[in-house]
């Protein structure tokens, strides 16, 4: 069983930059991609961001586009979510999820909640107006 464990995160004002990251406990995931969601009180959970870890292809939300980066760190066992020029329509509680293998149609597939096996156990962010 992996465990995703997430670290990052808080209060920033609006134009500020925050970051996340996520690791698989005890050990590197090995599976197909990584995911970043977020669900904003009241609201349903929603993508933000996936990476395909074999070839690192990258899928963003519209409201991710050129403000937010998925990555992975140097070594390899954690994806950062780097938020820049964060508006305050980004406040959520922003979850990490792995999915363990590929999908028929990765586009598609990596932006539904459905599509992962595994979830972190979200962490608040807030930004300020």
């Amino acid at each position: 069983q992996v465990q995703l464990q997430q670290f990052g995160g808080g209060l920033v004002q609006a134009g500020g930059s925050l970051s996340l990251s996520c690791a698989a406990s005890g050990r590197t995931f090995s599976g197909y991609a990584m995911g970043w969601f977020r669900q904003a009180p009241g609201k349903d959970r929603e993508f933000v961001a996936a990476a395909v870890l074999t070839d690192y292809t990258t899928y963003y939300a519209d409201s991710a586009k050129g403000r937010f980066t998925i990555s992975r760190d140097n070594a390899g066992s954690a994806v950062v979510l780097q938020m820049n020029s964060l508006k305050p329509e980004d406040t959520a509680v922003y979850y990490c999820a792995a999915k363990r293998r590929s999908p028929p149609s990765p586009r598609t597939s990596l932006t539904i909640t459905g599509s992962y096996d595994y979830w972190g156990q979200g962490t608040q962010v807030t930004v300020s107006s």
